[in-house]
């Protein structure tokens, strides 16, 4: 009896595992990093990261979150059509002096596992990122 029990848990666990919807096969995302490169502190930055859904039904972006309050990320409040593209906008407040990497989640309705793309970039004093433009120019 045991046995019959295990085995028909296994089986549900099996076809619960097999129904869920996997990330690569719905959605495609343009870049998963994107370097900000130099930039001037107090100046916020912004990024749009687009997800394109190649999947044959309509996704819902249900959250999007940073790993830090210094990073904002907007999700779009339409579901993404199949074939279409949606966007995610990633600000950076750029307050903080010195280099820095950011992490973002894109959650998706009915999908486990999240979306993660990521942000980098210097932030430099004024003084230093106006000397910075000076000596590239």
């Amino acid at each position: 009896m045991k046995k019959i029990l295990l085995l028909a848990t296994a089986f549900v666990f099996t076809l619960t595992a097999m129904s869920q919807t996997k990330l690569d096969s719905t959605v495609k995302v343009n870049t998963e990093k994107y370097d900000f490169g130099k930039i001037k502190q107090g100046n916020p930055v912004s990024f749009y990261f687009e997800i394109t859904n190649i999947s044959d039904k309509p996704i819902v972006v249900e959250s999007a979150n940073a790993t830090c309050g210094c990073t904002t990320p907007e999700k779009p409040t339409e579901p993404i059509m199949p074939g279409a593209i949606g966007k995610i906008k990633v600000v950076y407040n750029a307050a903080a002096l010195n280099a820095f990497t950011k992490d973002v989640y894109i959650k998706f309705a009915g999908i486990d596992q999240p979306k993660t793309v990521h942000i980098t970039g210097e932030v430099l004093t004024p003084e230093a990122y106006d000397e910075y433009v000076k000596t590239k120019a």
